[in-house]
């Protein structure tokens, strides 16, 4: 499911039907902003929010610079997409590092929003970044809480300080002594959630912060509530005046309400998103990215450095000689394969490609083929995988069953394969020049 796609498809009709007229009325505008403003309130943002939104909007598109403009509807749609970026913080907003290591910071939330994976997941992000990170098992209450933390912190590959069951306050100040002799740079506490928000739990959030006088309080919610996760964010707020929000499940997020009203409402900014389940999965939030994808304007930014992530220098070079060399074996096919599953979804990530996104919605990506090709290719010797041509019935026979395949498919690999490699060979070529 493509990152607030029901938003994004309701905007993108609205504005189709702006930029097939050549000038724009007063009239015509107002009529746009009814829409969008119901368009909003669909995708489960707060009431006031909307309603402030479309009135700004409003004031600022049916001014004389725009109706008289030789292209008013492309004047609209960067106002919307200006207010967009600036209801959800105009800029991205990075953690606070403190003066003083360790720099402190305290997560807190509810409990199924997902915090204390997201606990083992910025640490791992920090620790991409250079940073030396020390994670804090202070939700004594929650069965199994301590145990799930080591578990995610091992996969981090980020240490965890524990000390059972003892009071939550104690082993924070001991996490942080710990820190300073160890050369922490960074230390993540991970507090108790609760199932809904009670006296119990803020007395104890407070008498944590107290105590270690965190430099960030980040509170995690679930996008997928919608205005639930503001009304969350508005009372962790007003108890911690905490300093930024994660918003997990961004990815499962068809609508995007928390999102667009959690800065507006709070006045706090959403520092960090969760796009999927590994550990990897977190991303800092760009506001004007996230306006840009839901008006179906891509977002290039994210997929270059997804790219760079799933793929090394190294290897983009290599690919490319082998491409322009006619080289390009099952075996590079393979490691293809591995970087785009790297890169995440598919359809998120085409989704990012300026003017795909609306067009992807009906689109049927089976991204079990790629498993399923992996596996062919897998059951192929290293001659076969260097040299297709020799792979004839028998041995067509051998790989289908030994991925568990049919010969169908196969066949429909190498069809596939062989009609790459003559694509790379005519683009070589230039017999394609003409077509751009």
């Amino acid at each position: 499911m493509a990152l607030f796609s029901s938003l994004s498809e309701k905007f993108n009709h609205i504005f189709s039907k702006l930029t097939k007229k050549g000038r724009l009325t007063e009239l015509e505008i107002k009529e746009a902003m009814r829409e969008v403003r119901i368009a909003l309130l669909e995708a489960d943002v707060n009431y006031l929010v909307a309603k402030d939104f479309v009135k700004t909007v409003s004031e600022k598109a049916v001014g004389d610079e725009v109706i008289k403009s030789l292209t008013p509807a492309q004047q609209v749609i960067k106002i919307v997409r200006d207010e967009l970026t600036t209801l959800m913080s105009s800029t991205q907003q990075k953690l606070a590092v403190s003066s003083a290591p360790p720099t402190i910071i305290m997560m807190c939330g509810l409990q199924g929003a997902g915090k204390t994976t997201m606990c083992a997941k910025l640490g791992a992000h920090l620790k991409k970044s250079g940073k030396k990170t020390l994670l804090v098992a202070c939700d004594i209450y929650r069965p199994a809480a301590i145990n799930q933390l080591q578990v995610v912190g091992k996969q981090a590959g980020v240490e965890v300080f524990e000390k059972g069951t003892q009071n939550p306050v104690k082993t924070a100040k001991q996490a942080i002594e710990h820190a300073h002799k160890q050369g922490f740079d960074t230390v993540i506490i991970d507090t108790a959630g609760r199932l809904h928000i009670n006296e119990e739990l803020m007395k104890e959030l407070q008498d944590i912060k107290k105590e270690v006088k965190p430099t960030e309080i980040l509170l995690v919610v679930d996008s997928m509530t919608g205005q639930d996760a503001v009304t969350v964010a508005q009372s962790f707020n007003n108890d911690l005046d905490v300093t930024g929000i994660i918003l997990t499940k961004l990815d499962g997020d068809t609508r995007g309400g928390a999102a667009l009203s959690i800065k507006a409402i709070t006045g706090k900014p959403i520092k960090f998103t969760g796009v999927g389940e590994k550990i990897g999965d977190i991303e800092p939030f760009f506001p004007d990215r996230i306006a840009n994808r839901i008006l179906g304007m891509g977002d290039v930014l994210s997929l270059i450095e997804k790219a760079q992530e799933a793929v090394s220098e190294e290897q983009a070079k290599e690919l490319e000689k082998k491409f322009r060399e006619n080289s390009f074996t099952f075996d590079d096919y393979l490691v293809q394969l591995e970087s785009i599953k790297k890169m995440g979804n598919i359809k998120d990530i085409l989704g990012m490609i300026p003017g795909v996104g609306g067009k992807i919605k009906n689109l049927d990506i089976d991204e079990s083929q790629m498993m399923v090709n992996k596996a062919i290719i897998q059951s192929m010797t290293p001659k076969e995988r260097r040299n297709p041509d020799i792979i004839k019935a028998s041995r067509r026979q051998r790989i289908a069953n030994g991925s568990g395949t049919s010969i169908q498919q196969v066949n429909q690999l190498l069809k596939s394969f062989e009609q790459s490699k003559e694509m790379m060979k005519q683009l070589k070529s230039g017999k394609f020049r003409n077509m751009f």
